[in-house]
Parts: structure tokens; C-alpha cells; sequence
């Protein structure tokens, strides 16, 4: 009790003391430090309410719900690692939903095969359009990919993953639906890939898993991304894998890369920045949605057409084009693809076909929720029982 008195008795000195600080000596309190009247976050949820709620109709209240509640995570499996975490995951519940999916669905790619080796027999006046056939077409699939998922409505968080005994980490950590745009580029052995928005890193790694890359070059514009991209690499990935033979890290500006190297690669991921709707939700710093980078947040479209318009003058005549999100928007998505399929023919003479990724959806429908009925493309759309995404993916062939 008496130490309680000397101490009120000191603060009362001290206190009174202030006045004779000088005043040059003085602090006065920051208002701006205080919480700012309307962050990010709620100015970025303001925005969703208005746009996605038009956009999707019904289907907004569950999504919204989703996206301010804690995502779901897979485990992309290292091929490369030598610890055996696969018995592991699996004693836990997990499963890999890959693997999974494939198996079910075996028997009715069988019966599609049939069904095209049948149309091929077919003389060429009578045969369905390429368009047609190509929806009919089985999907192929690197099994060599590897993500462990916990099953629906389980939230279990994965624990961090540890270095084996060549310091490579046995698996990564990161959104499962952000492995499908790394599966339905379909990547064939000896293919040269170029990866032009590689940061951080997740897909990178997940198309190193295929083992099927002749070359690989990864890029972003950042420098200091490119930096952490490069530091996830050397964790995962061999250092016999990482030589300038197989591998290439540049920090270009994407949108320039139809100058740089033109007609070369046989598959070309375009992973663009964009609004990022889960982090524009959830964390204040580095937000989008903050007052002043809002002339940034009204260029990203046509900064998404010019990136996707660089790698599909980067892809060689046959070659693949996957363009892929992590927004709802439509402006974003479907707009941007629109775009710059324009742009291709008109400034460029290219035509593109856009392949139909509906396989895809109904192979992984057990795992993931899709949009219904898109018009062009495919999208993942979070839910609280299988919280992933969102995640939007369109692929393009370019014919000429």
C-alpha cells in the first residue's frame, strides 16, 4: 500500500513538473496518428458491395461472408524434397484433391476419348467445329502436381513447413485454387514456359513440379519481389535445377515483353496484379484501396490488357496463353480478355482461340464452387465450406 502512495506521488510530480518544460522541449500529439475516418478496408468493401452485388446477384451474401472469414489453405507438395510428408498429411484427414479428382473422373475421360476417336473417323464435311471438339477433348493433367487440402468445412491449419536434410522445404503453403491455372496451361515435356507476373512464387513452383519444363522464365516487374521470388526458389528448388540453362529471373516490366522476345514460347502463365479482393478485405497496409493509390486502382485493367497482350505476342503460333486473377471482377477478368483478344487481331493480325476450361470445373466441382455460367472463362468463388479464391482463369490458343 505504501508503495502504491509513493508511486501516485511521484506521477503527480512529474506532472506537475511539465509546465516548467521549455517550450521548445514540448511534444504535441500527432491527430494523424489516430485511425483514419473510412481505411481501406471498408472503403474496399463499400466498393464489393456496390459492384459484386449486381455482378453476382444471389450469390453475393455467401461470397461476402466468405471473403471476411479466415481462407482455407493447400499444401503444394516439393517433389523435390526428401522428407515424407505425404503419410503424414494423409494420417491428419488431408487428401490431394489432384489425385483425388483424376481417379473419379477416369472412367468418363475414357468415354470421351471413344467419343472423339469416333469423331475423327467422321468425314470433315459432317465433323462439329474445332470449338466443339475441343470441349469434347479429355483432359490431361501433370499428376507430378501435388496439393493436400483438409476436407470441406474442415478450417485445420497447416503447420509451417521445416527444411529436410539438403535445406529444402517439403511443401508450400498457399490458396489450393491457385494451382488451377498451373494445370490447365497443361504444360508438355521439353516446353519452353514463360511465367510473366511470378511473384511471389507459388505457380512457379507448382509448373517446376510437372518435371516436364525444357526452360523457364520467371519475371516481375518489381525488384523487390523479384528478390523474395528468388528466395523461395533456392528453398524448394535444387541448386543443379537453378542454372542459367533452365532457368531465367528477370525484373522487366511485363507489359514491354512483346518487344523483348517475340513468338517463343510454347506456354505462357499471365498471374496479373489486380485488386486482390481477400487482402483488400482484411489488411490496411499495402491496400489498394488506400485514398492515394486510387489512380492505380483505376489503371489496372488497362495494365492487365497490356500484360496479356505481351505474353500472347510472346507465345510462338500454337502456343497457350493462361490468364489468371485473384478478383470477382468482371472489368478485370472477362473485360480485359475481351480486350485484348481485340487488340491481338486489330494491331497485330493474331488470332486466338479461347479453349473451353469446363473439364476442369466439373472434374474439381468436389472441391472447389465455380461461377455458374460464365461467359468466357472460369472462376472460383469462395465459400465457407471450401474457402478458396477467388480465382479467375481464361486460356487462349493463338492460332496464327
Amino acid at each position: 500500500m505504501a508503495l502504491l502512495l509513493d508511486t501516485r506521488l511521484l506521477l503527480r510530480k512529474i506532472k506537475d513538473l511539465r509546465s516548467l518544460t521549455p517550450k521548445r522541449h514540448k511534444v504535441k500529439e500527432k491527430w494523424a496518428a489516430t485511425r483514419a475516418k473510412y481505411p481501406p478496408t471498408t472503403l474496399a468493401l463499400r466498393h464489393f458491395d456496390s459492384t459484386y452485388s449486381i455482378q453476382l446477384g444471389k450469390l453475393w451474401p455467401s461470397v461476402r461472408v466468405a471473403l471476411l472469414s479466415e481462407r482455407k489453405y493447400g499444401a503444394l507438395l516439393n517433389n523435390f524434397a526428401h522428407d515424407a510428408v505425404l503419410a503424414d498429411f494423409e494420417a491428419q484427414g488431408c487428401r490431394d484433391f489432384i489425385r483425388d479428382a483424376y481417379t473419379e473422373a477416369q472412367p468418363c475421360l475414357e468415354k470421351e476419348s471413344e467419343v472423339v476417336a469416333e469423331e475423327e473417323s467422321i468425314p470433315v464435311s459432317t465433323k462439329k467445329s474445332d470449338s466443339d471438339s475441343q470441349q469434347l477433348a479429355p483432359l490431361q493433367l501433370s499428376l507430378n502436381i501435388k496439393c493436400l487440402v483438409f476436407p470441406r468445412g474442415d478450417i485445420t491449419r497447416f503447420r509451417p513447413a521445416r527444411p529436410d536434410t539438403k535445406r529444402l522445404l517439403g511443401y508450400y503453403l498457399m490458396d489450393a485454387a491457385s494451382v488451377l491455372p498451373c494445370l490447365a496451361l497443361n504444360v508438355q515435356g521439353g516446353h519452353n514456359v514463360l511465367d510473366l507476373c511470378a511473384a511471389p512464387g507459388g505457380k512457379t513452383l507448382a509448373l517446376l513440379q510437372t518435371h516436364s519444363i525444357g526452360f523457364l522464365c520467371v519475371n516481375d516487374n518489381s525488384a523487390s519481389r523479384t528478390t523474395r521470388l528468388r528466395k523461395v526458389l533456392q528453398s524448394y528448388i535444387p541448386k543443379e535445377l537453378l542454372t542459367d540453362e533452365k532457368l531465367r529471373i528477370t525484373s522487366f516490366d511485363g507489359t514491354q515483353w512483346g518487344e523483348i522476345e517475340r513468338n517463343t514460347f510454347d506456354r505462357v502463365l499471365v498471374d496479373v496484379p489486380c485488386t486482390t479482393d481477400r487482402h483488400s478485405l482484411m489488411e490496411d497496409d499495402n491496400n489498394i484501396f488506400s485514398k492515394n493509390r486510387t489512380g492505380e486502382r483505376r489503371r489496372l485493367p488497362e495494365i492487365q490488357a497490356e500484360l496479356l497482350l505481351a505474353g500472347i505476342l510472346a507465345a510462338c503460333p500454337g502456343g497457350e496463353i493462361l490468364y489468371s486473377t485473384c478478383t470477382l471482377s468482371q472489368i478485370q477478368n472477362l473485360s480485359v480478355v475481351e480486350q485484348a483478344i481485340y487488340l491481338a487481331k486489330e494491331n497485330h493480325g493474331i488470332q486466338l482461340q479461347v479453349v473451353c476450361l469446363r473439364a476442369l470445373t466439373q472434374m474439381f466441382g468436389k472441391t472447389f464452387h465455380f461461377a455458374p455460367d460464365l461467359p468466357l472463362g472460369e472462376m472460383v468463388i469462395p465459400h465457407l465450406a471450401a474457402n478458396f479464391g477467388p480465382i479467375y482463369m481464361c486460356k487462349l490458343r493463338r492460332i496464327t
